[in-house]
């Protein structure tokens, strides 16, 4: 019998945007002040128990990488810029998560917390990928499942990604390295 150890425990504010297949919530272990070393090793151990194959940290900086690698979890990393042009971040990440789902992989998406910028990229991801069919009904949903309204910089990815969506084809590029730096 395995123990509450073994399980881990989820990160905070886990939430499914595409069930049981591509996830979003704060950084594993906290932000800021409140990051806990032991936190994060519970909440990977709970990642692994539950199957995930991949990490994307959209963070700028590279916390976490070095612990998801000792771990053996693949993870990539796609610094989301806190402000300006996204464009070319955001054609990465969806082409990177359209290929690695094709690949039938299970996938965490983070940031720091679970705000406005990670809200607004998977919204726009639901948008750029053809599962929703606009901008406003994106937002609709993120909202819906994270229970939170997205403010002005998510509701700037979200226009971004419908330029995305005018100007170039949804098309997945492959899976990408495990355990890479992008």
């Amino acid at each position: 019998m395995k123990g509450r150890w073994d399980q881990g425990i989820p990160p905070r504010n886990f939430t499914w945007v595409i069930r049981d297949r591509l996830a979003v919530s704060e950084r594993p272990g906290g932000f800021a002040a409140t990051h806990r070393r032991v936190r994060r090793q519970e909440e990977i151990i709970w990642l692994k128990v539950q199957g995930f194959q991949r990490v994307v940290s959209l963070l700028a900086s590279p916390h976490n990488l070095a612990a998801y690698q000792e771990q053996g979890l693949p993870f990539a990393h796609l610094p989301l810029p806190a402000h300006g042009d996204s464009q070319g971040v955001l054609a990465d990440l969806y082409r990177d998560l359209t290929g690695w789902l094709e690949a039938g992989e299970r996938i965490l998406v983070h940031q720091d917390e679970l705000g406005d910028r990670l809200l607004g990229a998977m919204a726009g991801f639901l948008l750029w990928s053809g599962r929703l069919p606009g901008g406003p009904e994106a937002i609709a949903v993120m909202e819906r499942l994270c229970g939170r309204q997205m403010g002005p910089n998510g509701r700037e990815l979200v226009a971004e990604a419908e330029a995305l969506t005018r100007s170039q084809p949804a098309q997945a590029v492959g899976s990408g390295g495990e355990g890479q730096e992008r």
